[in-house]
């Protein structure tokens, strides 16, 4: 089973009134690269966190993101402060007694005054750290399983399609290995033609000097050793796709690899047909290693 490096997860656990919710996000990176942001005074927890996604990711580029907020859900404290409370007070006082306003300051506008009722929070040094660690460690894990099991219907969905352009290339070879015996007999048939074309009876053809014209350009195009090399790459590549394990990385050095053989094909080829299937066959390359980057 591979798995793409693309993927998404949440989860969201209660705790002392608050809500917290947990984001886990990955994209594609050449190592495995986490990023946690989670409130401050959680910061002592960030490394049992970040062991935790090392432990189910194995590569790309991991943000995970950790808010709590007030639940709605839960009934609410107030309490009352007293000290703002007084200075309001004081202020209405002063306020009668130098510029000689009438009225009162009634309770209810008193109340509805700022400042005056603050919410009432569970203070954070209340909470047993581990037991709250343990809470964060199973809402994350909830929410890597979700990242984890995306990441694999990725995968597969990529995996089929390498799959596909894999059996491409492999027609392509398979071709290029029917045209590579013609090579030499079509230059050595050229060859005649043209000397047939420039023969005005000064001259007469010497076959053995043709013969070793001919030899020179047989070994000069000659492709099998590529051929073979690009065989055994294809066989590496689909036993790669089949594995259970982090092969993006292999998949990129088996391609370069073939990028390589292929080039070289180009190289030597002085056949107009070869050099259409190489170029057929450098663009399928690229479309693969496009694809391959999604593996992790």
């Amino acid at each position: 089973m591979s798995f793409s490096m693309t993927g998404y997860g949440q989860s969201t656990v209660q705790h002392g009134g608050y809500k917290i919710q947990i984001e886990v996000k990955s994209v594609n990176h050449r190592y495995c690269e986490i990023m946690l942001r989670m409130p401050r005074e959680w910061a002592s927890m960030e490394d049992s966190l970040r062991k935790l996604v090392q432990s189910k990711v194995k590569r790309g580029r991991i943000d995970v993101f950790v808010n709590k907020e007030q639940d709605d859900g839960q009934p609410s404290s107030l309490q009352l402060d007293h000290d703002t409370a007084a200075a309001y007070i004081t202020a209405a006082a002063e306020l009668r007694q130098r510029y000689e306003v009438a009225g009162t300051l009634e309770v209810s506008h008193l109340l509805a005054l700022p400042g005056v009722m603050k919410m009432q929070e569970r203070s954070n040094e209340q909470d047993d750290p581990e037991q709250l660690q343990e809470l964060l460690k199973q809402g994350l894990d909830e929410a890597l399983n979700g990242l984890v099991e995306m990441r694999v219907r990725e995968g597969r969905h990529l995996v089929l399609d390498l799959t596909s352009r894999l059996a491409h290339l492999e027609q392509l070879y398979q071709e290029m290995r029917e045209l590579a015996p013609t090579v030499v007999e079509e230059h050595r048939i050229r060859m005649k033609q043209r000397l047939s074309e420039l023969q005005d009876g000064s001259f007469h053809w010497d076959e053995s000097r043709i013969g070793m014209e001919v030899a020179i350009f047989a070994d000069r195009s000659n492709i099998d050793e590529e051929l073979t090399r690009l065989s055994s790459h294809f066989g590496q590549f689909r036993q790669l796709l089949e594995q259970d394990d982090s092969i993006g990385r292999k998949l990129d050095f088996l391609l370069q690899e073939m990028n390589r053989e292929v080039n070289t094909i180009g190289s030597k080829a002085n056949h107009l047909a070869l050099v259409n299937h190489v170029v057929e066959m450098k663009a399928e390359l690229e479309k693969i290693r496009e694809q391959a980057a999604n593996l992790e």
